[in-house]
């Protein structure tokens, strides 16, 4: 059975003091909850305080970008090398990274490929825009991000790594998808092109969550589906319920 992994985004929200107030709030709900890989992803300011404040404990700590290159003349840029060590993992090819700062399918994986170098576990975020969902393009923009950000991996890389499919019409909007909707391109389209690149194995190993207007009332609902392996959590992540929404999930997989 693939362990369930949640996490909660923060997105570009607290300062380093109100980093560390919410997580000294959640941290020992959070460390009682034994049976899914817990990970908070703040801001790259707060990662050192809060890795410190979530010393002593078994919660996971990751960083929601990072650049491909070790070091050089990128400004604003945060290397691997920087985030070695001080945190588990990075989320990579997120929807607004795509629709403000023009990433790719092919930047996101050269991404991937530099973050398990250097030991972190990429959460690499696939999904479509509501246009494309409308039209029926959910396969063929879902899967060719997929097959787009895997690229060239070998097959226990793709086992390892976490694979988050947040449809962009579900995201902070309010509107998230049925689990049944979401379930199915989770299992069909994202473990079939895996499937398609890496083998039947790979496929049924990756953990995938659902990322979209997840909340404590609704995460069950996504929990129940046996191919819905988490969530990626955003607005509700900054909320001290976010321990709630963690311990709901948990239980809707008999955990």
């Amino acid at each position: 059975m693939r362990r369930p992994i949640i996490a909660g985004n923060w997105k570009m929200n607290k300062t380093i003091a109100e980093a560390v107030d919410l997580v000294r709030i959640i941290r020992r709900g959070l460390n009682d909850i034994k049976g899914a890989d817990r990970v908070l992803c703040p801001p790259f300011t707060a990662l050192a305080a809060v890795a410190e404040v979530l010393q002593a404990t078994d919660i996971g700590l990751g960083a929601q970008n990072m650049y491909w290159q070790d070091k050089g003349a990128y400004t604003g840029e945060i290397s691997p090398l920087m985030l070695k060590g001080l945190c588990q993992y990075v989320i990579l090819g997120h929807s607004e990274r795509r629709a403000y700062f023009g990433e790719a399918d092919e930047g996101v994986n050269r991404k991937v490929k530099a973050a398990l170098a250097h030991g972190l576990i990429p959460i690499v975020c696939v999904g479509e825009t509501e246009a494309q969902h409308d039209a029926n393009q959910t396969e063929t923009v879902v899967g060719g991000q997929v097959r787009g950000c895997l690229a060239g991996l070998a097959a226990e890389q793709v086992a390892g790594l976490v694979i988050a499919y947040e449809p962009v019409w579900a995201i902070g909007t309010g509107k998230a998808a049925t689990a049944a909707g979401a379930g199915a391109v989770i299992g069909l389209t994202i473990r079939g092109a895996v499937a398609d690149m890496y083998g039947e194995s790979p496929a049924q190993a990756v953990r995938i969550q659902y990322g979209g207007s997840v909340t404590p009332d609704n995460i069950a609902e996504f929990m129940t589906h046996p191919d819905i392996d988490g969530a990626l959590v955003g607005g509700a992540s900054l909320k001290p319920d976010f321990v709630d929404l963690v311990r709901n999930g948990v239980q809707a997989k008999g955990l």
